[in-house]
């Protein structure tokens, strides 16, 4: 005889000696009765749904080639500004 129980949301099966199983099979039952976790998939999509579309903006076109390596040295190297603590990762918004 084999018992399941959830340990961290992940099943663990055991086996046990035969004498503790034929006492358990008398009347002793485990069962863990645990909640469910997630919400229902009928939900799924609902905040998408309700907004509102947007739609997409013109953009300037990207440098190609040597004009877009060119500003990829400024941005790294020139305009960077060399400061106290620790550094800043380029998709950073602070100031």
């Amino acid at each position: 005889m084999a018992i399941s129980y959830r340990f961290w949301a992940k099943p663990v099966m055991f086996a046990l000696p035969p004498l503790l199983s034929r006492r358990l099979a008398e009347g002793v039952r485990f069962t863990s009765a645990m909640g469910k976790v997630h919400g229902s998939l009928a939900r799924a999509g609902k905040v998408r749904g309700q907004t509102p579309k947007v739609a997409k903006q013109d953009k300037k076109k990207k440098p190609r080639g040597r004009a877009y390596k060119r500003m990829q040295y400024n941005r790294r190297f020139v305009t960077a500004v060399v400061g106290f603590g620790k550094k800043r990762g380029p998709n950073s918004s602070e100031k």
